[in-house]
């Protein structure tokens, strides 16, 4: 069974806000290309999709536009050619190498989980808050960022129950960031 990981910027004050963070850097974005690239496929919920779609989907024209950066193109590269499944009810269609998860969630995710595979990677708030409290995520890495937001969402507010996490890993960044990656230390669905 393949492993879904969980991965997302937090501020120390638990703002998941993409904005809230400090602007992403060379080392940072090696560091998520890295993590796109364990994935067979990518999970998005609509907001998410949508998002990383306007940011990162190579234009018609085939060149990167030219506000990216050199050092952001193999992100966008991956990202770009990666599968994604993308969990919407209100989207009609996909495109951008993705499909449509419909139905019962927990369902659909496990007969993804069960695909063969090197794993599942996951991004977002609403979409990993709904996954985390049907135990399907094996795995989550907080980048967490050297910011007070004071604002914004928080991570996984509203969690029904909580969650007993074991560290697994934790890789220190240049810009004071820390990347932690834990397990749950329950069996997961």
């Amino acid at each position: 069974m393949r492993p879904l990981r969980y991965s997302i910027n937090v501020t120390l004050d638990g703002c998941c806000h993409h904005e809230a963070g400090l602007p992403p850097d060379e080392e940072s974005m090696r560091h998520w290309t890295a993590e796109m690239e364990r994935a067979d496929a990518l999970l998005f919920g609509r907001v998410t999709y949508e998002m990383m779609e306007l940011a990162w989907r190579k234009p018609a024209t085939g060149t990167w536009p030219d506000w990216m950066n050199e050092w952001q193109i193999p992100f966008a590269e991956t990202i770009d050619r990666a599968k994604k499944y993308v969990v919407s009810s209100t989207l009609s269609g996909v495109d951008w190498n993705a499909e449509l998860v419909r139905g019962d969630l927990g369902q659909a995710v496990q007969l993804l989980k069960q695909e063969p595979g090197e794993g599942l990677w996951v991004g977002g708030v609403t979409l990993p808050l709904a996954l985390a409290d049907l135990g399907l995520i094996d795995e989550y890495e907080f980048l967490v960022q050297p910011v007070l937001a004071g604002h914004g969402p928080t991570l996984l507010a509203g969690l029904r129950e909580r969650i007993q996490l074991v560290l697994v890993d934790r890789h220190a960044f240049r810009s004071g960031a820390i990347a932690l990656r834990y397990r749950p230390t329950r069996a997961p669905a």
